[in-house]
């Protein structure tokens, strides 16, 4: 298999208010929902570096189109790692999130291999870590 994931899809409960929080809340780009001429087809992406999208999708057409029965979110299995250029924007990620309506697990903080990150879940329970790392950091804009 060749490496060209593009697409990273989210499972929500509401894509309403799922956008609302990523678009407005966080300030990523998107179009918005599109897809809704089509029964279980509404969806929104939003552009992300690289050229990867985030898309959101209900979380009931997901389990419509797979076949899949429907289950919990679970935070723990799987994370977002958004990574920044400077140790600032985490806080400033972080505060966005929480004034969007995201539950902070792990308030921003020094790590062990000397960056700085801290832990929000979105509205629909998945983990999002927002990391400044110095050995890491990604391309300018």
């Amino acid at each position: 298999m060749k490496p060209r994931i593009s697409v990273l899809t989210l499972g929500v409960a509401d894509l309403e208010q799922s956008l609302a929080f990523y678009r407005d809340g966080l300030g990523l780009p998107t179009e918005g929902i599109i897809g809704r001429e089509f029964e279980h087809g509404a969806v929104a992406f939003f552009e992300l570096s690289g050229g990867l999208r985030l898309a959101i999708w209900a979380q009931d057409d997901i389990a419509h189109d797979s076949g899949l029965p429907k289950h919990p979110v679970s935070s723990t299995a799987f994370t977002i790692g958004h990574n920044v250029r400077h140790r600032q924007e985490v806080d400033e990620t972080i505060d966005a999130a929480r004034r969007a309506g995201a539950e902070i697990i792990k308030v921003p903080q020094a790590t062990f291999y000397g960056g700085y990150a801290g832990y929000f879940r979105d509205i629909n329970g998945h983990l999002w870590e927002v990391v400044w790392n110095p050995q890491m950091l990604p391309p300018e804009d």
